[in-house]
Formats: C-alpha cells, structure tokens, sequence
C-alpha cells in the first residue's frame, strides 16, 4: 500500500516537473517571441524589384529561375565590360606586333619610318614629326640584349603595356645609347656583373617603340645613325659584362663574345597596315591570344580573374556558347562605346582639363604613368613627390590606352627641356565636337614654350589614328619637313586653320585639312617643353569656329 502511494507520488512528481518545465519554456518562449524584432529594411530584398534589366521576383529572398538567368547574364556582362575596359593595353599591343609581322617586321627586327610616319598606316595617336623605329622583342629562349642607338628617346614596354625601362634621353644611358640586357619572367640564371641596364620583364615579350628627331630639317642621318648602331641579339652568359676574375670563382664559365647578326630594318613610311585592335566581340579573342601567349602569373590575379570569369584561361580553349557569345558581342558594344566617350568627353570634374575652363586636356597628370598617383613637382628646390593615393585612375587608364600607345614617366614628367608634352582637344570653343566640313582656328601665343620644336595634328575620331587626307601628313608645326613650317604673325603668335579648304591668303604652312563628314580631334605636341607651358603662363587659344 505505502510503496504504491509513495510510486503515485514519485510519478506525479514526474509530471509536476515535467509540468513546470513545459509552463517555463511556454512562458520564456512566448515572451522571447513577443521581443522578436524585424530586421532593418536596408537587410531585405522585396519580392518583386523593378530594376535596369527589367522585374526580378523572389520568393523571401530566393529568386525564381527566370530572375536567376537574367542575373547571371547580367553578371557576365558586367565582367565582359570590365575586361574589355581593365585590359584593353594587352590586346592592342598584340595587335601591333601582329600588324608590324603583315609587312614583314618578325620579332626582333625593327620596323623603321625613314622618311617620319604618314597617315596611310593605322597607329594610335602616332605622329609625323619623329622618326619612329619599333620592334617586338622575343624572350622565349633567354635573356637578349638590345644595344640602344644614342639620340633617342625609346621605352621598354611589356605586354600588358607596364613601363620597364627608358632608353635614350630620359634612360639610364642618358641618351649617349647602350647596352640593355632584358630578361624573362622567371629568370635565375647568371646576371653579368656591368656593361649592360638590367631589365626585368614579367612578360614573353617586348616591346621597343623608340622614336629620334631630325637633324636640320632631314631624317637621313638620324636613319643612317640608327641602322648603324641599333642591335637587338641573344645574351651570351660568360661573355661581354663577366670578368675573368668574377670565372675564377668558378660561378660562371668564360665564353667567347658572340657575332652579332645584323638587324633587319623594314621601311615603314608611305605602308599601308593596321596596328588598331579591334573593338568587336574578336576583342576577346583576341585578348585570348594574350593570355595563352604569357606567363600565367604576369597580370594582377584580380583583372586575371575578371578574364577567367568569361571563360578565358591560359591552358583552356576559349570556345564560349551562343548565349555567351551574344554576351560577350554586348559587352563589346558597350565597353567600346564607353572607352570612346571617355576619350572623346573627358569629365573636368576627374582633372583631365589643363587650364580652368579649358577644352585642352591631359590625362597622364590625372595619376601620372601608373595611374595610380599625380607626378611629382619639379621646383628650384627640388623635386617633390606627391603621396600615393592607393587608387588607381580607372577612367584615366581607360581613356589612355583607348587612344595611345607607350607608357613611360617621360610622358608627364615637369622637367623643363626633356621629353615632351601633349595637350589634347576634341571639342571647340563652345563644346560641340569638331565637324570636318567647318572651319577653325587656334591661335598660339609667342614664346611657344619649347626648346626642340612644336606641332599641331590631327586624327581620325573612329580609327584614333593621322587623319587621312589629301595631305600625307595632317599636321602644322615648326619643322620645315616634310611641308614649309608654319608662319608667325608681326606681333609672334601663330595663327592655325583647320578645314576642308584653306582660307583665302592661308598657306599649306598654317593648315590643315579636314574631310567633310569626318570628326577628328587635335593633339598639340611640345619636344622638350619649357617651365611656361608646365607654370601655365603659356595658354593656347581655344580652337574656335571660323564658319
């Protein structure tokens, strides 16, 4: 009897607690729920989202398939634009070597414009006032060595467009010519101990663009010069730069002083060839070639990974699906389109304008050669740097490698009488575009702030190439070749038409010709500026409509 009393009594216990258990979770749970509180607006995505690329529906937060589709195609499209807009530099040099091989310029030979660059080839931004010698340097099989001629100003660039080295005036032979050794990515083999500017490259190849002035009005013995000292050829370890001292030590073995072959030059003017890259869906194709051509760790993982992610990977075939492909045609469009209106319409407001107030612009002084901090100043005290900013100038690089080729600090540096200096302009006076059926001038003031020479030229808006006319040469200037140079007024300014015909009493010295139904715009170069175009003393007139 007590022991069933005492198991009635332990059960209802049992119950009890498991009673008072269940009323404490309901009570704690009811008033936990009752604090429950939603989260911020800011957190959530609504069930239907009128967007750009049209509705988006979700079912509390997950999209459906249709919307998953059109966000996927979005994405790729955004990464397409990127990698059309980020990697433009890679494919347009390709483009160059592959237009200097279809008039027979194979790597390591040089391309030479004996007689200065006309308008029937197709470069970006090239000019008519130096004499222009480029070539494609091969590292695939070691180490070469370029023997720079004296008198020049040239750059070394990789392929992706990044500055290795000057060579010439503003390099480190200071313009007296010598000895570059170029190495490959990768290299560890031996390094000679002197003789030679030790460059690094992080690409397979090359690329030389060099450029030399006229002496007297006359490329012939600048050409001459050039073809009797330029030398691009194999470096030979244990040869020229080793001592036998630096043999004994039984590092390197002594080897004989290779021949060096002759240089084959091809003459570039009056040729007719393109060096543009294209700027349809075979853009990416193109882009392709670069990527399996290079090392695969020579570009930044991040813009290597905006080109993987639309299916081009060295290694892989690049063989994208119709929906891609139409993808890939659309980013196209749109990256060309944008590039373009960069070029074209540059944004004040970014610090592209030279003067306030200005059509005349200049992108380098944006963020300086690597895009990424101002150049520094050059004072009577010294040269002094800008702080980095951190940022790179994406619409500055855009704009930059749309339009020209070669990236050297020698392209915005404020050093007076080195180098030279650009002004752009795409616009008149009053801001509308230039139309090739009207007339314009510009007037310069005296004292054009120069100390080798200056010109005035024009290109072609669709091709960003010389303008092609009836004129060879779409330029003005001081030089008087290969046209008379251009006449000051009595008072030392200079006055400059450009239109389809010459005003009455204007000479070919002091005009240049436009097509009616062709937009083009104006660069105006300075060889060697002077403190007042950099002080800004110095101010061109707009280029204003005449009729």
């Amino acid at each position: 009897m007590n022991q069933s009393i005492k198991k009635v009594k332990n059960t209802n216990s049992i119950y009890g607690l498991f009673s008072l258990i269940a009323f404490f979770v309901l009570q704690f749970g009811t008033v936990a729920f009752a604090q429950y509180q939603a989260p911020p607006a800011s957190l959530l995505i609504a069930d239907k989202l009128a967007t750009p690329i049209g509705t988006l529906k979700f079912n509390d937060g997950a999209p459906d398939a249709k919307t998953t589709q059109m966000l996927y195609d979005n994405l790729d499209l955004l990464h397409a634009q990127n990698v059309f807009l980020n990697t433009y530099q890679g494919p347009s040099l390709y483009a160059m070597n592959e237009g200097l091989k279809s008039i027979g310029v194979e790597d390591n030979n040089v391309i030479l414009f004996e007689n200065l660059m006309d308008s029937k080839s197709l470069f970006l931004t090239a000019n008519g006032d130096a004499i222009y010698f480029l070539s494609f340097i091969d590292l695939t099989k070691g180490p070469m060595v370029l023997e720079a001629p004296p008198m020049t100003l040239g750059l070394l660039n990789d392929m992706w467009f990044r500055w290795i080295s000057d060579a010439g005036v503003p390099g480190p032979d200071r313009g007296e010519g010598g000895r570059f050794l170029i190495l490959p990515p990768g290299y560890n083999g031996t390094i000679p101990e002197g003789g030679y500017f030790v460059c690094k490259s992080r690409t397979n190849k090359v690329a030389y663009l060099s450029r030399a002035f006229m002496i007297n009005n006359d490329p012939k013995p600048v050409v001459a010069n050039i073809k009797a000292t330029l030398k691009i050829y194999p470096y030979t370890p244990g040869a020229y730069g080793t001592s036998i001292a630096e043999a004994l030590t039984g590092k390197v073995k002594l080897e004989k002083n290779p021949p060096v072959l002759a240089v084959k030059f091809v003459d570039g003017t009056d040729k007719s060839f393109n060096t543009v890259p294209p700027s349809d869906y075979t853009f990416y194709e193109m882009l392709n070639k670069v990527v399996q051509a290079e090392p695969l760790d020579c570009l930044d993982p991040e813009l290597m990974g905006q080109i993987a992610s639309i299916g081009i990977v060295k290694g892989k075939p690049f063989a994208p699906d119709a929906r891609m492909k139409k993808i890939l045609t659309d980013a196209a469009n749109l990256g060309n389109a944008t590039a373009r209106m960069l070029n074209m319409s540059p944004r004040a407001a970014e610090g592209f304008s030279y003067y306030e107030g200005s059509e005349w612009t200049n992108m380098l002084f944006v963020g300086g050669y690597d895009f990424e901090t101002p150049p520094p100043m050059v004072t009577k005290d010294g040269i002094k740097p800008y702080p980095s900013t951190g940022a790179r100038t994406l619409n500055s690089r855009t704009l930059f490698f749309n339009g020209y080729t070669g990236i050297t600090p020698a392209m915005c540096m404020r050093i007076p009488g080195i180098g030279s200096q650009y002004l752009l302009a795409t616009k008149d006076a009053s801001g509308a575009y230039f139309d090739g059926a009207k007339t314009y001038k510009v007037v310069l003031p005296p004292n054009i702030p120069e100390k080798n020479f200056w010109s005035l030229i024009l290109y072609d808006n669709q091709t960003r190439s010389m303008l092609q006319t009836g004129q060879p040469y779409p330029k003005v200037g001081s030089l008087s070749h290969p046209m008379p140079a251009a006449v000051a007024n009595a008072d030392g300014s200079t006055t400059l038409y450009i239109g389809p015909k010459a005003p009455e009493g204007i000479g070919r010295s002091n005009w240049i010709q436009s097509v009616p139904g062709k937009g083009f715009f104006a660069c105006l170069r300075l060889y060697s500026p002077l403190e007042p175009f950099f002080e800004k003393t110095w101010r061109p007139s707009e280029i204003e409509l005449v009729k």
